[in-house]
């Protein structure tokens, strides 16, 4: 059987010129007011004119391949997009092209959410549009608690906090993505599966104490999920915190929300309250996170169990 993997990634601009559409796309076709598009093209502009994400996510793609390789596994790693070029359903109608039977999906964000179900109805969607004898597909709902992507965040804080003085005397935050507040009570997994993350990493490092914040959050009109990471600072900061590093744990690539909220606004607002922040770098194309991606993929195959395009 020849076996591939998907990442799947959120997408983002590369270009300013591609940002009213890349807005357009993830408001579902509703185009921003004029006040709206500039403010994220300043946002843009700010960290150099475009996302390195793109990048960012082939040389993931490149890096998990030559790791499955090494392992004695050789398969194709694709990639694809939810809201840009290449797109994933695109990725998989050349998959199936390609001649692949069976393939492994993974949304390159470790936290299982209803945000993240779209990926799947995207993969779904492909499926269903090539009819018989399109490609199996293993979909892996969430790998959070991955020892390596664990041992991965856990080193790269620790390169972080040796930063400081004293370590020690530092403060970490975790991070991730906000959604809208309602998914408590529909029940999604997010918060407690980012919840036993930064647990997972704290111990890890022997952390007698740390922060959780949400950042990001859209403007919806509805209640996002809190505490707010520039409200967290200044609240550590009115606690005698002065020392602080974050560490995003639901993003694992340098883009917007990490080289503007994080480096750009969250940092403006720690100097303004007197604290130093210093954030983790991002996975990208680790080692140690690429051989927990490889980890996966050699689980998820090792299932018996084959699952079939939803209708949902």
């Amino acid at each position: 059987m020849t076996d591939a993997v998907l990442l799947m990634a959120y997408g983002s601009p590369d270009r300013l010129d591609q940002v009213e559409a890349y807005y357009t796309d993830i408001r579902r076709g509703n185009p921003p007011s004029p006040e709206l598009l500039e403010e994220l093209v300043g946002r843009y502009r700010a960290i150099g004119g475009g996302s390195p994400l793109s990048r960012i996510v082939e040389a993931q793609r490149a890096a998990l391949q030559a790791e499955l390789a090494a392992r004695g596994r050789p398969m194709r790693v694709y990639a694809g997009m939810r809201h840009i070029e290449p797109r994933i359903g695109r990725i998989v109608e050349g998959m199936a092209a390609d001649g692949v039977e069976r393939f492994v999906a993974i949304a390159l964000a470790p936290q299982q959410s209803s945000n993240g179900a779209a990926y799947r109805r995207a993969v779904d969607a492909a499926l269903a549009g090539l009819g018989e004898g399109s490609p199996s597909v293993v979909v892996v709902d969430s790998w959070y608690d991955q020892p390596r992507f664990i041992e991965a965040l856990a080193a790269t804080t620790s390169e972080a906090l040796a930063r400081f003085p004293d370590p020690t005397r530092v403060r970490v935050m975790f991070t991730a993505h906000s959604l809208p507040a309602r998914v408590v009570a529909e029940g999604d997994p997010y918060p407690d599966q980012l919840a036993e993350t930064a647990a997972l990493v704290a111990e890890q490092l022997g952390l007698a104490e740390y922060a959780f914040a949400f950042q990001s959050a859209g403007r919806t009109g509805e209640a996002w999920l809190g505490p707010d990471i520039l409200e967290e600072i200044r609240r550590l900061a009115g606690t005698g915190v002065t020392e602080l590093v974050i560490r995003p744990v639901g993003f694992v690539a340098d883009h917007l929300e990490v080289l503007y909220d994080i480096d750009i606004e969250a940092q403006a607002v720690a100097r303004a309250v007197g604290v130093r922040l210093e954030r983790a770098r991002s996975m990208n194309d680790d080692p140690i996170f690429i051989a927990g991606l490889a980890d996966v993929v050699t689980v998820a195959l090792s299932e018996t169990r084959r699952e079939p395009a939803s209708a949902s």
